[in-house]
């Protein structure tokens, strides 16, 4: 008992000594580690801004969230790794195996077991009451209509970083700026609240609200969809735009993809083809060539010309019309479509002239729409132009256009001669309502004079009316204008009439223009004529967006007009 006494004793001296020794002769390390071993510092994190339409309807928005972590030196034996590994496992559908294998790491006090766990699924872990297992904040970006105006959208990465369309162009405004708390915690990483330091709240993103309205884009995108699938296409797209304004409607192209999923997403469908693709427009480029013939006064709208009986030989060179025709005055050029006549008719105004008219409609350059990846199109300056090329361009060869481009130019006709630059953020606004970027009508230029734009809206008209190439866009109650356009593909180093695109681009009321519309579909089998193919499509999807938007027909116009001036309509 003595000897006992005395080793017990020896041992409470020897712990005593060490004691004194910590405390009078500390280590630098000992001293740092009791001093910030227990401090943390967390970023708070924010909410990126939401997307909205025009009518306030949410198009994508941030979700809150919970990341699941683990401290694996809390669970302090195998039957409590085993039973945490399990509970997880069953809650979260994930391997047992690979979480308990997060678990067997004694030198880590974090291992993130999921991200992205719905607040719900996080209460219900938490009320199990598993060692070791603590939860982050975390929030992830969702796209509640799904597929739906994806390309202009665009999307967000894990990492909250837009990677496309609209999340990408307003990234810094959209993302905000995340928080910073600095505290203590407990051995068991619970935070100790009474030891918080430095706080510093976060700013939520800006919301951005879109001229886009959801409505119109979603019949849109159903026409399209149908003719895809009746026509066996390739791809579609289609664009709708205010006349007077230059305000995105409606921006869609298939295929398409879901932002929720974007990873898994193949790279022809998150291409924006509206703004991203150029084309050979074909016939729908003639109504720039008309419109400068008519503006410079080397042609009038009932001069006649000879359209050869569809075979027209110039410089070496055989130049057919799809519906042969003698003698055409220049309005029933643009009614019947025919390439000589618009040929000739680019003779009269010369390659000088011709040059500058489809610079000033936009061609040849981007417009400005506020959505990254836009391209300029192709159009060769004067200098490169071969013999051939005045009777080629004015048919819509040797150039190559976005739909953003030549929707644009025909709504520059339908607005009187006044090219509007294409937009679609209306404005962003701060979390305290405070606006901090606004998108208001532009006017870029004025290709042609008011009395010109005037009288080719009427020659556009005359397009849809019998005997043009575009009856089957007409649409009950309103006077459509516009042009079909049947472009033969490049393939292989040759014209290949196998391949085609079909596209129409029209607008309406004509007696007092508000929407342009334009329909492209690619490679249509076995109909391939834009007055068969893209035509219909626009006129089912203007007959659904003039009863969405409540446009006055062309009847209730016609009567206003006849009430104001005292005639009969």
């Amino acid at each position: 008992m003595v000897l006992a006494l005395i080793v017990v004793l020896a041992l409470w001296m020897l712990l005593a000594a060490r004691l004194v020794y910590l405390h009078t002769f500390p280590s630098p390390k000992l001293v740092a580690d009791s001093q910030g071993g227990h401090t943390i510092k967390r970023e708070l994190p924010v909410s990126r801004g939401r997307i909205l339409d025009v009518h306030g309807s949410i198009l994508a928005l941030d979700l809150p969230m919970k990341n699941v972590v683990a401290d694996p030196t809390l669970t302090t034996n195998d039957q409590q790794k085993y039973s945490v590994s399990m509970k997880l496992a069953q809650t979260l559908n994930l391997d047992p195996a690979l979480i308990l294998w997060r678990l067997e790491r004694p030198h880590s006090r974090y291992q993130i077991i999921q991200k992205f766990v719905s607040v719900e699924t996080a209460t219900n872990l938490a009320g199990m009451k598993m060692p070791g297992v603590f939860f982050e904040d975390s929030s992830t970006r969702r796209y509640p209509h799904g597929s739906l105006a994806c390309h202009l959208l665009g999307f967000a990465n894990l990492e909250g970083v837009g990677g496309a369309g609209i999340e990408q162009r307003l990234n810094e405004l959209l993302k905000g700026r995340p928080g910073l708390r600095i505290g203590e915690q407990d051995g068991k990483r619970r935070e100790l609240y009474n030891r918080r330091g430095t706080e510093i709240e976060p700013q939520d993103g800006a919301d951005v609200h879109l001229t886009l309205d959801a409505n119109v884009q979603f019949l849109v995108e159903q026409a399209l969809a149908e003719a895809m699938r009746v026509h066996q296409a390739k791809r579609a797209w289609c664009l709708v735009e205010r006349v007077r304004t230059g305000e995105i409607l409606a921006m869609a192209s298939l295929p398409n993809y879901d932002p929720n999923a974007y990873r898994s997403a193949g790279s022809n469908a998150m291409k924006n083809l509206v703004i991203s693709h150029t084309y050979e427009p074909g016939s729908t480029f003639k109504l720039a060539t008309v419109a400068a013939a008519l503006n410079e006064g080397s042609v009038t709208a009932d001069q006649i010309f000879d359209c050869e009986n569809g075979k027209w030989f110039f410089h070496g060179k055989v130049l057919h019309d799809f519906h042969p025709a003698g003698r055409l005055s220049v309005a029933d050029i643009i009614k019947k479509s025919s390439n000589i006549g618009a040929a000739k008719i680019a003779l009269t105004l010369g390659e000088e002239r011709l040059e500058k008219y489809v610079r000033a409609f936009g061609f040849g350059h981007r417009t400005g729409f506020d959505v990254p990846g836009e391209e300029g199109g192709i159009f060769a300056p004067r200098e490169r132009w071969t013999t051939l090329s005045i009777s080629r361009i004015p048919m819509g060869h040797e150039v190559a256009v976005t739909a953003l481009q030549l929707l644009n130019a025909l709504c520059c006709i339908a607005n009187d001669g006044h090219l509007m630059r294409p937009f679609v953020v209306a404005r962003v606004e701060d979390v305290k309502g405070r606006t901090l970027r606004r998108g208001v009508p532009v006017e870029v230029g004025q290709p042609i004079r008011e009395d010109t734009a005037r009288l080719m809206q009427k020659l556009l008209v005359r397009a849809t009316e019998p005997g043009g190439t575009a009856t089957k866009a007409r649409v009950p109650g309103y006077t459509v204008g516009g042009k079909t356009g049947t472009a033969v593909k490049f393939v292989n180093g040759t014209y290949d009439s196998r391949y085609n695109v079909a596209s129409f681009a029209g607008f309406l009321p004509a007696e007092r223009p508000e929407i342009g519309i334009m329909v492209i579909v690619d490679e249509p089998q076995p109909l391939h004529t834009g007055g068969l193919i893209a035509a219909p499509i626009f006129s089912q999807i203007a007959s659904n967006v003039v009863r969405c938007l409540q446009i006055p027909s062309s009847v209730t116009l016609l009567a206003g007009a006849a009430g104001v001036t005292g005639g009969v309509p």
